[in-house]
């Protein structure tokens, strides 16, 4: 199972510190030894630690649709995935994963997040 923490400064100003999400990441390499990533945005920080599963050699987190107005980080497994994935490309959506967390990426980018969370 992988490993996702984060954290959130109320204060919008205040920027986060990339050495206190290192450090919490790194607590967590149990979870997830195959990859570790990071998202840093002004006050919220984001880290994950991958444990490969489906799609061994991508699907790398945090992930980001094209432009990186959306960003995804998740542990769990999609269980009908494949189907979601043939529905968003008939709709024309590209995919560059065979991870089931790029599902979810495209169906909040397609869908919103109404109709994301009653089909996955």
């Amino acid at each position: 199972m992988c490993g996702i923490c984060g954290y959130l400064h109320k204060d919008s100003d205040k920027i986060v510190n990339k050495e206190v999400i290192k450090r919490m990441n790194d607590s967590l390499v149990h979870r997830g030894p195959d990859q570790e990533g990071f998202y840093l945005n002004n006050n919220v920080a984001f880290g994950h630690r991958r444990l490969s599963i489906i799609d061994l050699s991508t699907g790398e987190q945090p992930m980001f649709n094209e432009d990186k107005s959306i960003v995804l980080i998740f542990n769990g497994e999609i269980y009908n995935y494949i189907e979601l994935r043939d529905e968003l490309k008939k709709l024309g959506c590209n995919f560059y994963t065979n991870s089931d967390s790029e599902v979810i990426l495209r169906a909040y980018e397609t869908w919103g997040m109404d109709r994301m969370s009653k089909s996955v």
